[in-house]
């Protein structure tokens, strides 16, 4: 016996598309939600004349709703809106085409979205669920929708100016050969002088002083060539460097991409791949702040991003976890003076912990140090004398200073062979101000809310990025340019946090 059922039978009275809609559905939440949102900073994105347009609070709805759906393409939800019944039940039978909702997402939402992932963040504040106390950040790398193989790259840049600046002084040096005199203004040409301009000046007058002289013909046709190419190839150069800026490489697709060494290698041959550097702050799972960045490092991350944090809430965490990719000087003294408690761990801290380290002599971190002296003891007691410092700037412009400490009396220690293996007396170097903050930040991180700290980063922001790769398989961006890939990772954020509060 089965059950009967009619197909294509038309009803007297048509259902509510309501009553095929659990009541707890995701769908419902999506809609309750974005209802209570002010979003007038939306609304003055459109005229009051012209043809009318979707609602944004539908068209917002329907995307927060696909992207929680692991729905990302425009197409797709363009026929979910048309088929599906939760889409239907959400947007009122209204049925976009993939044209308007890549306008909207691309357009509309540039420079807006993130203050309604901010609305929702203060809603789930208000509800209880989250505190802007703590955060636990981390980063990923994402590949960008670039071509992995159009790459331009700055050190390959400064390489081919280098040897055009050699040959146009090779140049130079023939033209002096043959006519036995030289050239005004015959310095050599430097890296930091090759211009367009200066090239083409350079051919003019090494093709003056070749006049009348009994010339290489090989050289005048490498003059006529050098003066057809160089000057346009060197003003390509100038557009591609302003495109690089800071950075050392970008995607021909997607200028905006900088390459990098992914986890995610289908090649498994450490293939860089263009992409952006993903950062989160979570708690309890839920994202508190996000923001991309195109450098590879973390470390450079931290302070722009938890700016971000303040402009979104007024107010920067008091309590801030990371790993040991944030842990630098700069990171420590910035979060002093931003009056954050920070619980980051920095290079080797593991490795001090254990019994080996601390029981080394012989490593300099062990070393005594003798403030009123500004002296450092090697492990014979010998004093070891300040004989200079050592500045070192890194890529954001911060001034890193360290003294150097030298023994005076190495050679025929009996410790020698195990003190250290260099020529001459031991050199060491100290950064005071890094001995400090690293003595601050140990005390805290192997106190017992440290260690509640550390037991619980791992497991609130880490599993945020393993569900956002491996279940809803946000594995690669679908936009171009760093401002519209930002909208997809806001929209992910805020399906992800109405995700956990359905859940």
């Amino acid at each position: 016996m089965f059950k009967s059922y009619t197909t294509n039978d038309n009803l007297l009275l048509p259902p509510c598309l309501g009553d095929f809609i659990d009541k707890n559905d995701p769908v419902r939440v999506v809609d309750r939600i974005i209802e209570q949102l002010d979003l007038s900073v939306l609304l003055r994105q459109y005229s009051i004349v012209g043809n009318p347009a979707y609602h944004p609070r539908l068209m917002l709805k329907m995307l927060i709703y696909a992207y929680l759906r692991n729905t990302y393409s425009s197409r797709r939800i363009e026929e979910l809106g048309k088929n599906d019944v939760r889409f239907l039940w959400l947007n009122g039978m209204s049925s976009p085409d993939h044209n308007t909702i890549n306008r909207f997402r691309s357009g509309r939402l540039k420079g807006i979205l993130k203050e309604v992932f901010a609305s929702i963040v203060k809603f789930l504040v208000q509800e209880g669920l989250v505190s802007l106390e703590t955060t636990y950040t981390d980063g990923t790398k994402i590949e960008a929708n670039a071509n992995r193989y159009t790459f331009v790259w700055g050190k390959s840049i400064t390489t081919r100016i280098g040897k055009i600046a050699d040959q146009i002084n090779e140049l130079w040096s023939y033209a002096e050969s043959v006519t036995k005199q030289e050239l005004r203004d015959s310095a050599p040409m430097t890296y930091q002088e090759v211009t367009p301009e200066k090239v083409e000046e350079a051919v003019d007058m090494i093709e003056t002083a070749l006049e009348g002289a009994n010339a290489d013909k090989k050289v005048t046709q490498k003059l006529k060539r050098v003066k057809k190419a160089w000057p346009e190839q060197l003003r390509r150069y100038e557009q591609q460097g302003a495109i690089l800026g800071e950075r050392n490489s970008y995607s021909k697709t997607d200028q905006d991409a900088t390459f990098m060494r992914m986890k995610e290698d289908y090649m498994k041959n450490g293939q860089l791949k263009p992409g952006y550097n993903l950062q989160i702050s979570t708690q309890d799972q839920f994202i508190l702040n996000y923001s991309l960045h195109q450098t590879t490092a973390d470390t450079n991350t931290y302070a722009p991003h938890m700016d971000s944090f303040h402009e979104l809430y007024g107010q920067y965490p008091q309590f801030s976890v990371a790993d040991a990719g944030y842990g630098s000087e700069e990171n420590y003294l910035y979060a002093q003076s931003k009056e954050i408690q920070t619980y980051i761990k920095y290079n080797y801290f593991h490795k001090e912990q254990t019994k080996k380290w601390r029981l080394d002599p012989f490593r300099s971190d062990n070393l005594y140090y003798n403030t009123d002296q500004d002296c450092v003891y090697c492990p014979m007691g010998q004093k070891m004398k300040k004989i200079g410092e050592l500045k070192r700037k890194t890529t954001s412009g911060f001034i890193q200073t360290s003294s150097l400490y030298q023994a005076r009396w190495c050679e025929g220690c009996p410790l020698r062979g195990q003190c250290h293996q260099g020529k001459g007396n031991r050199k060491v170097q100290i950064n005071h101000r890094l001995r400090k903050l690293k003595a601050i930040e140990r005390k805290k991180l192997t106190s017992e809310e440290g260690l509640k700290h550390r037991s619980k980063r791992p497991c609130d922001v880490e599993a945020v990025f393993g569900n956002l790769k491996n279940n809803k398989g946000f594995k690669r961006f679908l936009l171009r340019g760093i401002h519209k890939v930002e909208i997809e990772v806001g929209l992910l954020a805020i399906a992800h946090n109405i995700a956990k509060k359905v859940a």
